[in-house]
């Protein structure tokens, strides 16, 4: 073994004299082996072989710097205060300050927070700023108290924020609580999205506070929120919380609180859905959510809505999405009502019959479905005039009875 690691050794300088970073690399790569580092000689070598990997990270390429980064990282503590030193240097090129700050970030170490907040606040590099702050949020825990610190200063406060969104402990729930009403929308953007993650009893009430915020990015954030939080849909009374935000000025929030209701199930909430599908004016976007919503939400009623929707709309690409939808339900409770609904519109010739695409899609959705009362109007398809038609009808029955 110490013969191995002296020959290592030794190739290692050679590689160093010759500038051959690849083969440094690798010879750094077996003497830093988990196994290898408590060996008496790497104990006695650690400060020479830290040196050698410092000159591939200022000298290397960037796959090179890439592989050398895993290296000093495994090398521990004793890499610390050489990086800080080109965290710091200003004269340093931005790329080898940008690997230091990686690899201090993946040391977790709290003597890195210090500098990496230095650099935060005084560097103009908007990149080499989002890197440290980056570094910062790897830390977990032990830079929460760091970045909080920096949310009072407004030029740092967004970057804190992301940072503190990335760290998903406990701990970040009070400082993002701070700022739920900061005057930047991307800092409340951001901190709403990131306490909608906890199940803690102060975030619920803060979530519905911001569904009326003046920003658009804060009340879609808000939504989505909520819409994962179904256990309190009574005890918050969410579904006529969400209801005002169907009718959002802005399509992303209206269509966001289309699935958060969706997410809700129960019949309030596709009587919502309905509403909003069947309303004067509403966008195409809006209404095929709404139909995927209501499918979505795990009612019978659900499903007689969208067979309602069938018959008041005269939208051909509102039929299509209703017929597309009912061939995806899942539920067993429930398929035997979608197949239903498809059958009558084959049955009471639907204007959707028609078209040839609905027709198509009707034949699909009866065919995933997997009922056999399906099997003799699909039958009767196989003499459509149209191809298309044809070819989706057989490919149905063939799912409905293999031998066909």
């Amino acid at each position: 073994m110490v013969d191995n690691i002296n020959q290592l050794l030794v190739q290692a300088q050679v590689a160093y004299n010759a500038a051959d970073w690849s083969s440094l690399i690798q010879c750094l790569q077996q003497l830093t082996q988990q196994h290898n580092l408590e060996h008496p000689e790497i104990l006695k070598n650690q400060e020479h072989l830290l040196e050698l990997a410092l000159c591939v990270l200022e000298n290397g390429d960037f796959q090179q710097r890439w592989e050398i980064a895993k290296i000093l990282t495994g090398l521990g503590t004793i890499t610390i205060p050489p990086l800080i030193d080109i965290l710091k240097d200003e004269d340093v090129e931005e790329e080898l300050r940008a690997y230091a700050a990686r690899i201090l970030g993946d040391l977790k170490n709290p003597n890195a927070i210090p500098p990496l907040m230095e650099l935060l606040q005084s560097n103009d590099s908007e990149q080499l700023k989002e890197i440290a702050a980056t570094a910062l949020g790897q830390m977990g825990c032990v830079a929460i108290a760091s970045l909080t610190e920096l949310l009072a200063q407004e030029q740092t406060r967004l970057l804190a924020t992301q940072m503190l969104s990335y760290i998903r402990q406990k701990e970040t729930i009070a400082p993002l609580l701070s700022i739920v009403q900061d005057s930047q929308v991307a800092v409340r953007a951001v901190a709403i999205e990131a306490l909608s993650s906890f199940h803690d009893h102060r975030v619920p009430l803060v979530l519905i506070n911001a569904l009326n915020d003046i920003a658009a990015p804060v009340r879609r954030e808000a939504v989505v929120g909520l819409g994962f939080r179904p256990e309190l849909r009574e005890a918050l009374d969410l579904v006529a919380e969400l209801q005002a935000r169907l009718y959002d000025v802005n399509q992303d929030v209206s269509c966001a609180a289309v699935v958060a209701l969706s997410r809700m199930g129960g019949e309030a909430a596709a009587q919502q859905l309905f509403q909003v599908l069947v309303s004067p004016n509403v966008p195409i976007r809006l209404q095929l959510e709404a139909i995927r919503a209501l499918s979505w939400v795990g009612t019978l009623s659900g499903l007689e809505y969208l067979q309602q929707a069938l018959y008041q709309l005269e939208f051909p690409t509102v039929w299509q999405e209703i017929v597309t939808v009912l061939g995806r339900v899942s539920d067993t409770s429930l398929t035997d009502k979608s197949a239903e609904i498809l059958l009558e519109m084959l049955q009471q010739n639907h204007p959707g019959v028609e078209i040839a695409n609905i027709k198509s899609a009707i034949a699909l959705s009866l065919g995933q479905l997997g009922k056999k009362q399906a099997i003799h109007p699909l039958t009767q398809m196989l003499a459509d005039k149209d191809a298309q038609v044809r070819l989706h009808a057989s490919a149905a029955l063939k799912k409905l009875t293999p031998d066909f």
